[in-house]
Formats: C-alpha cells, structure tokens, sequence
C-alpha cells in the first residue's frame, strides 16, 4: 500500500474520532448542565429507601377499663426486593438461616410473598412478623450476606385476655388483594394488616391509625447506612365496650364447664353460644361463642393445626369437629323450640281468644287435630301460666290455632324475629320467620326441581326402550305407556305442587311451639326477651360505648336507641311476664334452677328443646337444648339467651349458664372465687324441657 493511501485513511479515521468525541463531550455538557438536578435524584432514589411505620392501632378496652386489645412492639423480618443483587443467593443464605427456627418457611413462601407483591416491590416485603431475639442477633451478624435483608421494629395486636370475648373482638390478619384495591391510595400497603371480623372490622377505622415513614440511605448491596428523615405514626383512637368483663368471663367459663358435663352424656354437645343484654338500654353485657376464638392465632401465619380448629376440613358439617370460626351468637340460627311459646301465647292474648287464668286447655299427650303431634308430657288441665311453666305442647297448638297464623307472624315480626337486630357486628345472620309467602316460593322450587329430575329420568328410560326395538307395534306401545306415565307424573305434580306450597294447619301447629320452619340468632331470641322484661321496648343491641383519642378526650359517646315500640297491649306482656315467672316456681321447668334465688331477685325463664332438622340426627336425642330468662321480675335489668347444640334440654344446658351468669350479676355468688357445687345434669328434675 502506498504511503499516500494510508496517509488518506488515517485521516479519515481521526476525523471519525474527533466527530465522536465532540458528540460525547456535547452530551456531557447537556447532562452536566442541563440534566443535573434529574440524574441526581435519581441517583437519590437509586440510595434511600422508603420505609413504612405502621402506627399502633387504638386499643379496645371493656366497660370498667380493662385492656381487652392492646399493642406489643415486636420485631418483624422483610425483604426488599428491588436493588438487591443475586436474589436466589440472598434468600438461599436466609432460608438457611430460618429453617431451624421457622422450617414451614420455604422458597416456595418466599416466592408468593413476592408474586402478591409484584406490582409493589419498591415496598419492603413482610415476611414474618414478631420474630424471636436470638433470631435477630443471628440475622444481625450475618447482615453481609442479606442484603435487602431488613430488621424491622413496629408494633402488633396483642390480645392479653386471650380468648375472653374473642369473638367479639374478633381478629387481623393480612390485608387482600381487594380490600387493597377498594382502599383509599396510601391508606393500606399489601403488608397491612386489617380488621377481619368482630370489633376490629367493624370500627377499623377507627382503630387503624395513620402510618409513618422513614427515609432510609442505603449502599449499593441495598444495606442501611443511615436514616434521614421520619414522619412519626399517629396511632388510632381507642375504644370502650359495653362488655361487663366479670359477666363475660363467667360466662365463657361456665359455658365450657357445662359443655364439658354434658359430653359425658351427650358427646355432640360441643357446640354453645349466649347473650347477656341491658333490657333498659340494649347495652351487650356479656356475648360468647364456642369453641372460642383466640384472636392471637391470627396476627401471623397460621399453622396447620390451627387452621384446623377453625376450618375442619370435612366434606359436611360434623358435630364433633365443629369449627371455631364463626361467632355463633349472632351468625348462627336455630330453631327456638318452646322460647317461641311467648310468642303463641301473646298472639293468642292480644287477638283476644283466650284468658290467661280462665280459659283451660285437656292435654292428654297429644294434640286432638291431625297430624296430632304429642306433648312430651300428660299436663291435664292447663291455662296460659300453667301451660308455659309446663311447656305444653298441646295448650300452645291450640292457641296458634285460635290466634292464626297472621297473628303469629304480626306479633313475631313486632319482637324482631327474623330480622338482624342491627347490632354493630359484622356478618349479622337474618334468621328466618316463615310465612306462607316464603313457602310458596322455595317449596315451588323444590317442587320443580324434583319434578324436573323425575322428567328427565323418565325420558331417559323410555329413550333406552325404544333403541332397543325396531318393531312398530313395540314402539307404538311403549310411546303409549310414555304418554300415560308422563299424564299421571304431572297430575301427580299438580297435586303435590298444590299441597306442599300451601300453608297447611300442621305449618301452624309446629310454629306455635317453635318448631317447623322458624330458625333465629341467639342474639334475636336475647332481643325479644329483653323486649317483654321492659314493657315492649325493642332497643338496639351495641356494644361500642365511647370512642377516646390518644390524649384521653372523649371524641363521641353512645346512648341507648329504641328501634321500635311494639304494637301489643301492655296487659298482654304483663301476663306474659307472670306466665314466664311460673316456669321458675315450684312445678316449673326451670325452678330447679333458681330455687335458691332471694324472694327479690325473682327470675322469669323459658326453657326449650329444639329439633335441629340435620342429616343424621337421631330424632329420639337429638335436640338442641335452648334457655331463656331475664331478672328481676318487679324491676328487669337483664336478659339471658344461649343454646346448647346437642344439650337435649334448655334447663339441663344453657339454663345453667343462665343461672351462673346471674348470679354472678346480682352477687348471690361469685362464680370466678369460689368452686361451688354446681347442679349436675342427673338433678334436672325437670329437664323434660
């Protein structure tokens, strides 16, 4: 090549280089000069994190000041995920760390955390909380290997009563995807946790608190140097009960000691709920549910095992492995047995049909009208006050006879039955008051399901036949008989589509003792009680008295509302009352009860045996044994309601609740002090009931 040539190309080749660096210098002058400030907060960004500080939630306290929900500051551990380099080495290295602490939490953990997180991984990502210390320490001195690997103080929900009106307070836990979204923006991060249930859903506003923040300086591996800024937490207000904690400790206990007792009996009775209520102020004294509910099982990740006391993982419900989740008192119905027969009785008052002292109905064990339903005794001779401390099956047929069934719904509807009571809970249920309204339509779909079904099958038959057969006359046959079944399976269809979704006399009958179709809360039954104890005054049940801010100020006070004045005439309630007062005297179902209760402390009650309708049971002992009551007589202040699930009797089961929780309320004894003999199941002289 000659010299010229080469002398060329290097020249060109110069030119090229001096082009691109005067274009790379002009691009360092535009970012030195003109995009500074830009790079440089990116650069920022690149080095501090943002770290949450979850405020302390507000604390729930009972009516005489006792802490039922309270904070604990505990360490957590989280990762952050972005800005963290080798992250299958970084969480290889933790899991190592974990496993002799931890060993439910995998790789496999690890990576759903991640993948709920996606869409949020500039936010640290909570992976236990309420870690121990000597965990801490380890995590600590291994901190080089753990970049993103973060240590973080804050505080959880703590729950010192344990499991002491836990389903009241009910729980927290993580929040979801939607209640994320259908959050206000920055008011909930996906590792919040939220009101689930109980009192900390309902109120969880008011009891969440606003976050803080902390803006951190961070190296290159995502390891914290230093912090910079803090935006200090504000915790949320705290809020009083209307729980009287000593009633609802007697009542949690006894419940289980009776539910104990009972087991040796009737092994299935594992199942309990009950309701103290202010029949002055629909104030909640006392509400619990059982298997109780433990809200500390919640704040973290919940083992197996305890998931399964919660959620028994069987195809349909059985008795024995009841499951802890639901709060029972308000979220479960049930048939009221013969607690319904206040309710006949003031249908009957109040329609005019009968006198309470006059009027005597023959029970010779069974009822005189088809289907003749029996009586669980021969009471002879009864009236309106014999007949309820009896329990008498066939004066109370008779009486919804007389009163109708409008009566019985107009006078149910009045005392709330079948309705939520509005209570301050969430998941209140509605129960169920029957109505030949209602049972037109749901037997009218029974009906044509079952008939549909029966079509089918039997153009399924006649489709198999006439593959079968080429000959004609076969053919001809059996279109013929096809025709004929088909005319008898609807005029059959007619028939039972007529009877069944027509109210009938028995609908009556069954109703006006409680049975039949009729299923309500415990909560309602407590309402309805409470209801006739103070005049016919149907109050709101609450339980929030008082919201308080962090100072101590009292922000919003509650008082007492009455939903509704009911539309029966006083005298009816007053012998009502008096009917009630007989089934604690001598002859009455429950006057092995309370006996021993002062002369002025008189208690009326009702007790109640209720057929449970579930697949399986045995008819013959099979029953849910439900109680009723409020005290005094002369000046009411509270009403009971529980129902034992497989107690068999009310006065054998939840009547002794009952009983221990009033005592209790008006000194006679103290249930929490002394061991006193309590009434076993072999004295319930009169547990017929």
């Amino acid at each position: 090549m000659k010299a010229e040539e080469l002398d060329k190309k290097l020249k060109a080749y110069a030119y090229i280089v001096i082009l691109l660096l005067t274009v790379l210098g002009f691009r360092l002058a535009v970012v030195q000069l003109f995009n500074n400030e830009t790079y440089q907060t990116q650069a920022k960004e690149n080095r501090i994190r943002l770290l949450p500080i979850k405020a302390p939630r507000g604390e729930i306290y009972a009516s005489d000041g006792e802490v039922l929900a309270t904070n604990e500051i505990v360490y957590s551990l989280s990762l952050t995920y972005l800005g963290v380099s080798k992250q299958e080495t970084v969480i290889d290295n933790l899991l190592i760390i974990l496993k002799d602490y931890y060993p439910e939490i995998t790789r496999e953990f690890i990576e759903e955390k991640v993948e709920l997180q996606k869409y949020r991984l500039y936010e640290p990502i909570t992976l236990i909380r309420d870690i121990p210390w000597d965990l801490v320490v380890k995590l600590e001195e291994n901190r080089q290997v753990l970049p993103g690997v973060t240590i973080l103080v804050e505080p959880l929900r703590s729950y010192p009563q344990g499991s002491l009106a836990g389903h009241v307070l009910g729980y927290i836990h993580s929040i979801d995807e939607s209640e994320l979204e259908n959050s206000e923006d920055g008011e909930y991060s996906i590792n919040s946790l939220i009101g689930k249930s109980g009192i900390e859903k309902q109120y969880e506003k008011i009891l969440k608190g606003t976050d803080g923040a902390r803006s951190v300086e961070v190296d290159a591996q995502g390891r914290p140097i230093r912090d910079l800024v803090t935006l200090e937490p504000e915790q949320g207000n705290n809020i009083y009960l209307t729980l009287d904690i000593e009633l609802q400790q007697v009542m949690q206990e006894s419940m289980e000691n009776t539910l104990a007792q009972l087991q040796e009996k009737y092994p299935k009775a594992r199942v309990g709920s009950a309701v103290v209520i202010n029949v002055k102020t629909g104030e909640i004294l006392a509400m619990c549910s059982s298997p109780s509910m433990y809200p500390d099982d919640w704040k973290g990740n919940i083992s197996s095992k305890r998931a399964e006391y919660y959620f028994p993982q069987t195809e349909a419900y059985d008795p024995m492995q009841p499951g802890a989740i639901s709060n029972r008192s308000i979220q479960a119905t049930y048939p009221p047995g013969s607690t319904f027969k206040m309710i006949t009785g003031m249908a009957a008052l109040d329609s005019g049909v009968v006198d309470p002292a006059k009027d005597y109905v023959n029970c010779t064990g069974k009822y005189w009208i088809a289907p003749f339903i029996r009586c669980w005794s021969v009471h002879g001779n009864v009236n309106y006050y014999s007949a309820l401390a009896g329990s008498c099956n066939v004066y109370f047929q008779e009486m919804g006879r007389r009163a109708g069934q409008e009566e019985l719904i107009r006078v149910a509807r009045e005392f709330g039955l079948g309705s939520k009571t509005g209570v301050d809970l969430p998941y209140e249920g509605k129960g169920l008051l029957p109505t030949p309204e209602w049972k037109s339509e749901i037997s009218a779909k029974l009906i044509d399901n079952k008939y549909e079904q029966l079509r089918q099958e039997l153009e399924e038959k006649y489709d198999e036949l006439l593959k079968e057969t080429v000959d004609e006359k076969e053919i001809d046959r059996l279109n013929k008989k096809k025709e004929n079944e088909k005319i008898k399976l609807e005029a059959q269809y007619e028939i039972d589509y007529n009877w069944d979704t027509t109210w009938q006399a028995y609908d009556t009958f069954n109703m006006a003792m409680g049975q039949g179709y009729n299923d309500y809360t415990v909560l309602q039954l407590a309402n309805y009680v409470a209801t006739i104890a103070n005049g016919g005054y149907r109050m709101q049940p609450y339980l929030l008295s008082k919201i308080v801010s962090q100072n101590g100020d009292t922000i919003e006070e509650f008082e007492p509302q009455i939903s509704k004045e009911v539309d029966i005439k006083p005298e009816t309630i007053s012998e009502t009352k008096r009917a009630m007062l007989a089934v604690t005297q001598p002859g009455g179902t429950a006057h092995f009860l309370f006996y021993d209760f002062p002369e002025e402390i008189k208690v009326c009650a009702k007790t109640g045996t209720a057929e449970p309708g579930r697949v399986g049971d045995d008819p013959l002992k099979d029953y849910h044994g439900v109680f009723v009551a409020f005290a005094p007589f002369y000046d009411p202040e509270i009403a009971f309601a529980g129902v034992v699930e497989y107690g068999y009797s009310g006065g054998e089961s939840a009547g002794l609740i009952a009983r221990d929780v009033f005592k209790q309320y008006f000194g006679i004894s103290n249930y929490l002090a002394v061991d006193e003999s309590k009434t076993s199941i072999s004295e319930s002289n009169n547990a017929g009931e």
